[in-house]
């Protein structure tokens, strides 16, 4: 009884592997469809993002020496994770948007810049991101500018060195067409798959002699040719 319980199961995959096989032109126009309307949606209907980084290192040189204690760096941690607040502040943005005459608030430029402090180092990187390129390193090196003013005065650091300027950035950073195009595929061709499987398992008229013996329990003894294609 077992074994015919699963002579059964692997004639049904094997059913359903045929089935797919089959419809496999289908599958594949479902695969390219959605992967030519992922690309023609993603390169006319969203916006491209440019962005541009400029990096920054912030050192007091009155403890700047060889016999950093490992409270003084601590101290430098904790002063980085204030240089970022200083960096994103009001004050700063508000000057930013004067200097250049931008037609934004300081919360729609704030949502334009992201301030990254890689793990124990004392450099920030400033990343502008931006309806063009130009506008995105002219941002983000003025950006850098103002803020080092700022981390100046209310720190009292001697200096903060430009350790990297912006750089006018070659192409989009976003949207990815590739990766767009890609999952468009994938989502097509899981769509047509489970669309054929679903069908198949829940069609329950009988086409095969298979269906006939699981239909009525009992034996097929003949079948009776299609005299039409023979």
């Amino acid at each position: 009884m077992n074994q015919d319980n699963t002579k059964s199961d692997e004639i049904d995959v094997l059913a359903l592997l045929h089935k797919l096989w089959t419809k496999k032109l289908l599958i594949l126009f479902t695969v390219f469809y959605f992967a030519a309307f992922s690309f023609l949606g993603t390169y006319f209907f969203i916006q491209p993002t440019y962005t541009s980084t400029t990096r920054i290192y912030v050192v007091n040189q009155a403890t700047d020496n060889k016999n950093l204690s490992a409270e003084a760096l601590q101290a430098g941690t904790f002063l980085t994770k204030d240089y970022k607040e200083i960096i994103t502040s009001n004050d700063v943005l508000s000057e930013v948007i004067k200097d250049e005459k931008l037609n934004m608030t300081v919360a729609e430029l704030a949502k334009m810049i992201l301030v990254d402090n890689p793990t124990d180092t004392r450099l920030i990187s400033i990343s502008v991101n931006a309806k063009t390129g130009q506008d995105a390193q002219t941002l983000a090196n003025k950006v850098r500018e103002v803020a080092s003013e700022k981390i100046k005065n209310v720190t009292k650091v001697e200096d903060v060195t430009t350790l990297e300027e912006a750089k006018l950035p070659e192409s989009p950073s976003s949207p990815n067409i590739k990766l767009n195009v890609l999952l468009g595929a994938v989502l097509g061709g899981f769509l047509a798959v489970v669309g054929v499987l679903v069908r198949e398992i829940l069609d329950d008229r009988v086409r095969r002699p298979e269906d006939v013996e699981d239909a009525l329990g009992m034996t097929l003894l003949g079948i009776v040719p299609d005299t039409d294609k023979i």
